[in-house]
């Protein structure tokens, strides 16, 4: 297999995807990551597959070279990132698209999961740019919030979701946690604005981006499986959850939201 591999047709931290044939791709994990994280993924893409979640199945696991991956069936079509850049005037509706799969896959509880409260707890120990005060009183703040059973995709943005023809299909489950709604709303939420705000972008883009997440939100909160808001308290949580995953134009502004909720430190 590993000669047929060329180019990747897209990659990120972990993983890069390859085009196998016109039924297939190959999403290779990086040499770094350890093969329980791919039988993770696997697995967990199965199950949300079936209970009805659009999202791209699962062929087979394979080894190439010293690095692992899954095979996906391949879906046909765009980001939903990349057409919002190339068609603008569909912000509104790939807001509310947005939201209603979120609140969509919140309702489910699946079986298996590993606990996002303690994935984001792992993080914040782990997180270099913390100092021990404000690390020891994030892991306080989180301890007091109400977890929970729902599935939280753990990294749901706009560019982990594909635009068929036949609707939206969303891809990228190795962060999938069982846990509160809100925290995965959190997370989205900080990725609409922080990720945004802090990033090398236009006034045009950055002014869609304020209204595509204040769509969103407004979307979420009239569908939401639990009514009780709890974003603001969760956004600390993330913002030094994410400091560990050291994004370099961030972490003042991820540091500045902790601070703000837990004092100096």
């Amino acid at each position: 297999m590993e000669s047929r591999l060329t180019t990747p047709i897209a990659q990120g931290r972990t993983a890069e995807v390859y085009s196998l044939d016109a039924q297939h791709v190959l999403k290779l994990y990086r040499e770094w990551c350890p093969p329980e994280w791919v039988a993770y993924e696997a697995e967990t893409a199965k199950t949300i597959a079936a209970a009805g979640i659009p999202t791209p199945a699962v062929a087979d696991i394979v080894d190439v070279g010293n690095r692992r991956g899954i095979i996906y069936e391949r879906v046909t079509g765009i980001s939903m990132l990349v057409d919002l850049k190339t068609r603008p005037w569909t912000i509104l509706h790939h807001a509310r698209e947005l939201a209603e799969l979120q609140s969509r896959f919140h309702r489910l509880s699946i079986a298996g999961l590993g606990s996002y409260s303690r994935s984001l707890a792992h993080a914040i120990e782990g997180a270099p740019h913390l100092s021990e005060a404000l690390r020891a009183r994030s892991l306080e703040l989180l301890a007091a919030l109400p977890d929970g059973k729902a599935l939280c995709h753990g990294d749901f943005h706009p560019d982990n979701i594909i635009v068929t023809a036949n609707g939206p299909v969303v891809i990228d489950w190795m962060t999938a946690k069982a846990g509160n709604p809100w925290a995965d709303v959190a997370r989205t939420s900080m990725i609409l604005t922080i990720g945004i705000a802090a990033a090398p972008i236009g006034l045009l883009l950055r002014t869609f981006s304020r209204l595509f997440h204040s769509a969103y939100l407004r979307r979420y909160r009239a569908l939401a499986p639990e009514p009780d808001d709890q974003r603001e308290r969760w956004t600390p949580i993330i913002a030094a959850a994410r400091l560990a995953e050291t994004i370099a134009h961030e972490r003042e502004a991820l540091l500045h939201i902790v601070e703000e909720a837990v004092g100096g430190g």
